[in-house]
């Protein structure tokens, strides 16, 4: 009987600590139809911003993901090495990052990448640094 107790109380434990399979402690949502980017953080949206996804002829991936790896600052080797400070790479050469063109925030125009506001990116790329790749998820949805 102790043991049957001391099982339920380490899986009760391990839920209530966010591990084995529970909600990532921070949740970037991007929704592709409204050009927005939402940020929850322990179920709680922290939040909302227009970002820039692919335009006519190239593709933002939907799907969950993890991150994969972060940059302070990347130049992109396929695209004339355009600068994508904050970045958080999420999907093969995809990323959540910084851009210049913040006129185009709130319509699709990037190659692929999920471009922000510098100020929101840093903000952002601050969060995924603070509580770990591990504990955040990248959700890309229609």
């Amino acid at each position: 009987m102790r043991k049957f107790a001391l099982a339920i109380a380490m899986i009760v434990g391990s839920l209530t600590l966010g591990l084995g399979g529970a909600q990532a402690g921070l949740v970037a949502k991007v929704d592709l139809s409204s050009q927005t980017l939402t940020v929850i953080q322990d179920g709680h949206v922290k939040y909302r911003w227009p970002v820039s996804t692919a335009r006519r002829g190239y593709v933002t991936p939907t799907g969950s993901y993890r991150p994969t790896r972060t940059h302070r600052m990347w130049y992109s080797r396929k695209y004339d090495n355009s600068p994508m400070p904050y970045s958080v790479f999420y999907h093969r050469g995809y990323a959540i990052h910084g851009t210049g063109a913040i006129s185009r925030l709130g319509r699709p125009a990037s190659h692929g990448c999920v471009r922000l506001h510098p100020s929101n990116a840093k903000i952002f790329y601050s969060l995924v640094r603070q509580v770990g790749m591990g504990n955040t998820r990248v959700v890309v949805q229609r």
